[in-house]
């Protein structure tokens, strides 16, 4: 997709065209046909898509993954990323490759090592993990890679992100971005190396037991207040790399917590209904604003409950409306 943005002087960016995206789960078979056309009917254009990387513990410097594996999801296989591409790219639907790391026991937030020794061989680590996913990106022609997700004990270290970019780079002509997580993307400070600002948006938007859109919005403005800072400074279009909300009353609450977390909270589409128009209202028009991906889509369909999809629920309405609409 041929997206291109503006940078007029003393302005905000604007970016053309936008990623209207969700974020695709690996299947663990092949694909069976007409899950993209499925896909399509929604308004969206584009997808990201997820294969692993295993950490065993948040200070262990070891990393495990492969490309090709016995013991993998055929949708997180380099075999099934590149039929999925080749599927969505039959419907004009785009692609990012967005590797994550697995932690036992934790999530890739809480990565921090013991030691300066330890540090070095998890970066050396992490950047023969994200190299082999950018070869494979340039190899199929995948137009976005995401570098990183979450790594928010690791961002501070700038000059050996720096490094991870600049490798990256070498070997990958594609579009570039990292995953910030929400409380973090106001510290980075290798933005400028980057092709976006990529932001896990679970920000939270209301406390109240019955939050209404009205309260949703106002959060979304002091949300807005910070994010502009940062693309003020760094002149550089924003992605929200995930964004997404549970089918529960608590969702505008903590929408980054799991629905496994959730205890008993009572399933409420309405309330992730309600969370995605405000997303849409307040954020969506915005000219830096270059896409968003909401969390998350299964191809054979929403299959539990509670869970982050909107698929065949309001929510569902509310995507579809507005990515139709552009």
């Amino acid at each position: 997709m041929g997206f291109i943005w503006f940078f007029p002087e003393g302005e905000m960016p604007v970016w053309s065209q936008k990623l209207k995206g969700v974020c695709w789960v690996g299947s663990r078979k092949p694909l069976s046909g007409g899950e993209f056309a499925t896909l399509k009917a929604t308004g969206a254009n584009a997808i990201s898509q997820t294969p692993f990387g295993w950490q065993e513990g948040t200070d262990s410097p070891g990393i495990r993954w492969q490309v090709e594996g016995d013991r993998q999801w055929w949708g997180e296989s380099g075999t099934g990323i590149q039929v999925t591409l080749d599927s969505a790219e039959s419907h004009q639907i785009s692609n990012m490759l967005k590797p994550h790391l697995w932690v036992r026991g934790s999530w890739p937030g809480e990565i921090e090592m013991k030691s300066e020794e330890d540090w070095d061989q998890w970066f050396e680590n992490y950047e023969t993990f994200i190299l082999d996913y950018a070869t494979l990106a340039e190899r199929i022609s995948i137009p976005y890679l995401c570098i990183g997700t979450e790594l928010e004990k690791s961002s501070g270290r700038e000059e050996d992100w720096r490094k991870i970019i600049a490798a990256v780079r070498q070997v990958y002509k594609g579009k570039i971005v990292y995953a910030a997580n929400f409380t973090e993307f106001e510290h980075i400070q290798f933005w400028d190396a980057l092709d976006f600002i990529g932001i896990q948006a679970y920000f939270p938007l209301s406390d109240k037991e019955v939050p209404t859109l009205n309260h949703m919005n106002q959060a979304w403005k002091a949300h807005l207040k910070d994010i502009e800072s940062v693309v003020k400074k760094f002149q550089k279009p924003v992605i929200f790399t995930e964004i997404g909300y549970c089918n529960t009353h608590d969702a505008a609450k903590e929408p980054w917590v799991w629905p496994n977390e959730r205890g008993e909270a009572q399933i409420s589409e309405e309330i992730q209904a309600l969370c995605y128009e405000s997303f849409f209202e307040s954020v969506w028009d915005k000219t830096w604003m270059a896409g968003a991906y909401f969390w998350k889509w299964y191809p054979e369909g929403k299959h539990r409950d509670p869970d982050f999809s909107p698929q065949g629920l309001k929510a569902e309405n509310v995507m579809k409306q507005y990515f139709l609409a552009d």
